[in-house]
């Protein structure tokens, strides 16, 4: 298994409209583990770890997000994946 991890910000229409939760729902589809969370300035961020398969399809589905999101960019940088995560967290 080849093992991947990301830190991924997303800006845009991206709180109130259950993004985190969205992402939640795809990580946890996809057997990614991590975390996401609001950010004050109205990002959302997280960290994405796992198959680098499952994690990719996380990060393709970020660019898009939930129905009534509107995603304007999406800025990722790869991180070592060895920080072990139980599941996937919404803070």
């Amino acid at each position: 298994m080849n093992r991947i991890a990301l830190h991924v910000w997303v800006s845009g229409r991206v709180q109130g409209v259950w993004y985190r939760q969205s992402t939640k729902e795809q990580a946890d589809a996809n057997g990614v583990s991590g975390w996401v969370r609001n950010l004050p300035d109205g990002r959302v961020e997280a960290v994405l770890c796992g198959d680098a398969n499952g994690v990719r399809l996380v990060e393709a589905w970020m660019n898009q997000g939930p129905p009534l999101a509107t995603v304007a960019e999406v800025v990722v940088e790869e991180i070592d994946p060895a920080q072990p995560f139980s599941g996937f967290e919404v803070r």
